[in-house]
């Protein structure tokens, strides 16, 4: 690194010799000459003129020399404030999230752990799992929290929780009647949708094509509202995930009916935390990340 170089370079001209200069950094003659000429190759010019009885600094090095001393006071004082800040949790957090985990849980999330840390300004970008992970590869986002597959192998993958799926349908709907649905029920239903890319669309495929449902048309929505509000005027069915429709399941403007299957199917998936494989860039990061490890959505 060049600034043990200037170190060097200081040292041997304070002390006028390569040898008093070594014995002061505990380091061997060969080490400071090298030292002193990786110097002279970064600039591509002589810094000093060595003799027996002294060493005569160049004009180039005189002018290298005024600066330094400069250079290495900047230099600990850039690595004190980032000390600092490895200490203070500050700056800015990109936090990217699929749908169901940035509309349903990381507000609350949020709510809960930021009051914590008051210097830190949070970005949130909602998209589907696809686009968030592509996000986070492109250094655009520094934390993903998606639902889905994600198989890329520079991104490190951490499980975050269970998230509970099950079949929606409005309440004047035939299979409202119904407690569980058996696989013959759900042949030949309008079925609604997310779009591909999204974890919700991944999850549903699956688990239509596990239980061989022949579907008599579908209607593609890119966002979990879009889906709700198709299934409450009527539109067809869906399977998503209970946090998305809790309050109107409450509210009785939706009945979420449990299938059963002969291969009892799971019906829930789980949501995963990403990042990149690379050392954490921020304290803020750093504790971010921890807090969500930790974190219990009830």
């Amino acid at each position: 690194m060049i600034t043990e170089s200037l170190q060097v370079f200081i040292a041997v001209i304070e002390r006028n010799s390569f040898s008093h200069a070594a014995e002061e950094l505990f380091m061997s003659q060969p080490s400071v000459s090298l030292h002193i000429r990786n110097l002279e190759n970064e600039f591509g010019i002589k810094l000093l003129h060595r003799s027996p009885k002294q060493l005569v600094l160049t004009p180039a090095g005189e002018i290298l020399f005024q600066h330094a001393k400069e250079i290495l006071s900047h230099y600990d004082q850039a690595k004190r404030e980032i000390d600092d800040l490895r200490q203070i949790v500050t700056g800015t957090l990109k936090i990217g999230a699929s749908f169901t985990v940035g509309e349903y849980i990381l507000p609350r999330f949020l709510t809960e752990v930021s009051p914590d840390y008051p210097n830190v300004d949070v970005s949130v970008t909602i998209a589907n799992t696809e686009e968030i992970t592509q996000a986070l590869r492109q250094n655009q986002l520094d934390i993903g929290v998606v639902e889905g597959r994600v198989t890329f192998p520079d991104i490190q993958i951490e499980p975050f929780m269970d998230d509970e799926m099950a079949l929606i349908v409005a309440l004047d709907h035939p299979l409202a009647a119904l407690n569980k649905a058996s696989e013959q029920d759900l042949q030949d239903q309008v079925w609604i949708l997310r779009e591909s890319g999204s974890g919700t669309r991944a999850f549903s495929d699956q688990l239509l094509q596990s239980l061989g449902v022949r579907m008599k048309r579908t209607f593609v929505f890119s966002s979990n509202e879009g889906v709700k509000e198709a299934v409450i005027n009527g539109l067809g069915i869906t399977v998503i995930s209970l946090l998305v429709v809790r309050k109107e399941i409450e509210a009785k403007e939706l009945k979420a009916v449990f299938i059963k299957s002969k291969d009892k199917l799971p019906l829930s998936r789980r949501l995963c935390i990403i990042h990149r494989k690379e050392p954490i860039s921020s304290k803020a990061m750093e504790e971010f990340l921890e807090k969500l490890r930790t974190f219990k959505f009830l």
